[in-house]
């Protein structure tokens, strides 16, 4: 049945939503736009005037076409080359969604997207409608097929899992910049002391590469691993110049509401490096570096003005 221009409407005023929805279950913001385009398409081959609540209705269909993505998305990333880390998000980029709330925020947090690879399909689902959306649970039941007791049962599982991985506690916008500046300034010194002083005992730094660009396939653990691994990164060379095809900017700013270090060449986003900041000091690095997953980055920095780069580390 065509759709008339309402009923086109009707959708596309659901359609930030739902991306938002879509982000935070798949950790990608591609394959979160693809869910919503066949979203879109079985909107357009349904009789629309026969869905009572149209909202719901779409939330169904997309939160069910995402579970069936990550199904087949586990598989895939049994064979992907390296560590998987998520899509990051630049500061002011729509798809964030709301963050009025510090659920919302945290929902968000490329921290805590990570920690989701580790949850079930369904736990996913009912953690993020639940803790980032308070849907409640017999709405999430109806829209999984579960009973309302499964609901739960699934949220307060995924809580707990979540709860376990996570940084000890947050800390304020201020602090974060200082120390993501006394980051850079220990990062350059080509000593590794200061930088192990920044480290919590147990950091991680993971990168992604995707199998495009090198990056290790193990995470780097440990303060004293990690710091010479950044004491490396951020020295000058000519073969890492040859490498990128040029010397980045290095810029600071946020990625999914976290400190992040953004490294920029010719316009374009190679890098985006996420720093876990807790009271004890930098618990984690993820560097996203796969060019797949830079590509939206790439038009949201394009977007905005961001003056000089902090410096031009290689």
């Amino acid at each position: 049945m065509a759709l008339t221009v309402n009923d086109v409407d009707r959708f596309e005023a659901s359609r930030r939503r739902l991306e938002v929805i879509a982000y935070r279950l798949l950790g990608s913001a591609s394959e979160a736009e693809d869910a919503v385009q066949e979203t879109f398409l079985r909107w357009q081959a349904t009789d629309v005037d026969r869905i009572e609540v149209p909202e719901a209705w779409l939330t169904k269909v997309l939160t069910n076409l995402c579970l069936n993505q990550l199904t087949s998305a586990r598989a895939r990333r049994e064979t992907y080359v390296g560590q998987w880390l998520p899509e990051p998000l630049l500061a002011g980029d729509p798809m964030l969604g709301p963050a009025d709330t510090a659920e919302q925020r945290e929902s968000v947090s490329y921290a805590v997207l990570t920690l989701l690879e580790r949850l079930s399909p369904n736990e996913r689902a009912v953690y993020v409608l639940k803790e980032a959306f308070d849907y409640p649970h017999r709405e999430i039941a109806e829209i999984l097929d579960l009973t309302e007791a499964a609901s739960q049962q699934l949220f307060h599982r995924a809580k707990k899992h979540v709860a376990q991985g996570k940084a000890r506690s947050e800390i304020d916008e201020a602090a974060a910049r200082r120390i993501v500046d006394e980051f850079l300034a220990a990062a350059t010194s080509g000593r590794t002391e200061p930088l192990v002083r920044l480290l919590t005992q147990d950091a991680v730094s993971i990168g992604d590469g995707g199998g495009k660009v090198p990056a290790r396939a193990r995470a780097f653990e440990g303060a004293l691993a990690v710091a010479k691994f950044m004491r490396g990164l951020f020295k000058p060379g000519k073969a890492k110049r040859d490498l990128v095809g040029g010397s980045p900017g290095m810029y600071a700013t946020t990625a999914n509401g976290e400190p992040a270090l953004v490294a920029v060449l010719d316009g374009r986003v190679i890098g985006v490096m996420c720093l876990e900041i807790t009271p004890e000091g930098i618990a984690a690095f993820r560097n996203q570096v796969n060019p797949d997953k830079l590509e939206r980055a790439t038009r949201v920095w394009a977007a905005t003005d961001h003056g000089e780069p902090l410096l031009t580390p290689f």
